[in-house]
């Protein structure tokens, strides 16, 4: 990469890497080829992976692997990766997202505007791999909006939900929060607020820091005019079972720790008590036995983790 300039914003890439097969070289790649003149080091945090998916970045010597030797989570590793940071900017980038020409130049530009000074976190416009938008903006999350998305009501009327799904992604706006896909956030802000909260394995960790970038007077911009290339579902399409219960306990770790008692309880008993029918009978309908054999192992993993949670604190 071309050595930073002394005026020049520098960036560090972070990356959590689990299994990710070829995905990972094709976005470390991409950071080679296109990070230019942006970015200081990248730094590939990888959580206990066994598909030999680190072969290939190991080699890169302006590349920084960090082996946990274990599945940290995804804040935790986050955090491990930007404790090693010392740029300007952080931008979180998933293993199954890469870079185009010009992502990083327009992000930096905009974030380095004066006019933009109050921007605590930019998100790029992400296309899947047949070039279409992804929609990876979202509201907050409320009790209103998880009691829709435990009943399905969400994908019948998609403003009843958090995920702005009804909106296009054409333009450039504020918004409560971006996706952590591709997620570039001061270092100075991450920092004062102690970075993710590692509570959260996977799932929500970014939208909780979203909301303490705003609670904090920040604004998160989504620009529209600045891409970047996203898969999507990840690595984690491949354990579907373990990724439900990975999302409904975030749910709850977010409703207990965002909302009253009295709206805690009603996302807990609709998730538990509405969501397995909603989800078992969509499932039925789809013909989908293998569905409904991972809607109950979720919901197995899901009710013996309770009681480690109720009774001894424990959130993971």
């Amino acid at each position: 990469m071309m050595p930073l300039t002394p005026m020049m914003p520098a960036v560090d890439v972070i990356i959590v890497n689990w299994n990710a097969g070829a995905q990972l070289a094709a976005c470390v790649d991409s950071i080679r080829n296109y990070g230019a003149p942006y970015v200081a080091q990248t730094i590939v945090v990888d959580n206990g992976s066994s598909d030999g998916s680190t072969l290939a970045v190991a080699q890169y010597a302006d590349t920084t692997l960090l082996l946990t030797g274990e599945n940290l989570g995804f804040g935790r590793a986050c955090n491990r990766g930007a404790a090693l940071a010392r740029s300007n900017y952080l931008l979180f980038l998933n293993p199954d997202a890469a870079l185009y020409p010009d992502t990083l130049s327009k992000m930096v530009s905009f974030m380095q505007d004066d006019a933009n000074s109050t921007v605590g976190i930019c998100g790029a416009q992400l296309l899947d791999i047949s070039g279409e938008i992804v929609r990876s903006c979202s509201r907050f999350p409320s009790v209103a909006s998880f009691l829709a998305q435990s009943i399905g009501l969400d994908r019948f009327l998609p403003h009843a939900g958090h995920i702005m799904s009804e909106w296009s992604h054409s333009e450039t706006s504020d918004v409560n929060h971006v996706i952590g896909a591709c997620y570039l956030v001061r270092r100075s802000i991450f920092n004062t607020l102690t970075g993710f909260d590692e509570r959260f394995f996977l799932y929500l960790e970014d939208i909780d820091f979203s909301y303490r970038v705003v609670s904090a007077n920040w604004r998160i911009t989504y620009l529209a005019t600045a891409q970047a290339f996203h898969v999507g579902g990840g690595t984690s399409s491949q354990v579907k079972a373990k990724r439900l219960f990975y999302s409904l306990r975030s749910r709850l770790l977010y409703a207990d720790k965002h909302f009253s008692r009295f709206g805690s309880l009603l996302v807990a008993l609709s998730t538990f008590l509405l969501e397995p029918i909603s989800r078992g009978l969509l499932a039925i309908l789809r013909f989908s036995w293998l569905n409904i054999k991972e809607i109950w192992s979720a919901y197995c993993l899901l009710w013996n983790w309770l009681p480690r949670w109720l009774f001894k604190g424990l959130t993971k």
